[in-house]
């Protein structure tokens, strides 16, 4: 991606203040996903980075990682897996559960996402890494379910949260924030 390509999908992102609540800067990619030549640059940029990965899904975090994921497994002619919050897959699923600040949150897939494939290769997806409980929780259960996550990709990173961290698969983002 040049660097033209890279100002413009910053651009795009709003920001919203004290979003949902004060002292929060809310990254709004609404406003991304409304300009159809930035969309468009954005997903040829992926599409040209994950060509060559062998990839056989890719698994999108709830619910802005459905977004991207799909339109990214649209493109390279692969599958499509949710990761959803607790409770809203309707069929038998593994769960996993993250730290919040306060308390905890817990994600799911299903059971048989991936069984199609034995050990398939998965990118995971989202909009956002912040502290990294949400996307560290959902590449434990792609690994739980027998598949491989072999990146955990991201359109926005905010580093100064060290996310990364928590996550023990590779991580590629196209926006970093400090």
């Amino acid at each position: 991606m040049n660097s033209e390509e890279l100002a413009l999908i910053k651009e795009s992102i709003r920001e919203v203040a004290d979003f949902p609540k004060p002292g929060i800067n809310f990254k709004d990619i609404t406003t991304l996903l409304n300009n159809a030549e930035v969309f468009k640059r954005l997903m040829e940029h992926l599409v040209e980075r994950y060509r060559e990965y062998n990839l056989d899904y890719i698994a999108g975090i709830d619910a802005r990682g459905f977004i991207f994921g799909a339109a990214l497994a649209s493109h390279l002619g692969i599958g499509f897996v949710p990761i959803r919050k607790k409770g809203k897959l309707p069929y038998t699923t593994v769960s996993e559960k993250y730290s919040l600040e306060y308390g905890y949150d817990e994600v799911e897939i299903h059971i048989d996402a991936f069984s199609s494939k034995e050990r398939a290769r998965v990118l995971l997806i989202d909009d956002l890494l912040a502290t990294g409980g949400t996307a560290s929780a959902a590449a434990r259960l792609i690994e739980r379910v027998g598949a491989k996550c072999v990146e955990a990709c991201f359109i926005i990173e905010l580093t100064f949260l060290d996310g990364k961290s928590k996550l023990d698969v590779p991580i590629y983002s196209i926006i970093q924030e400090v």
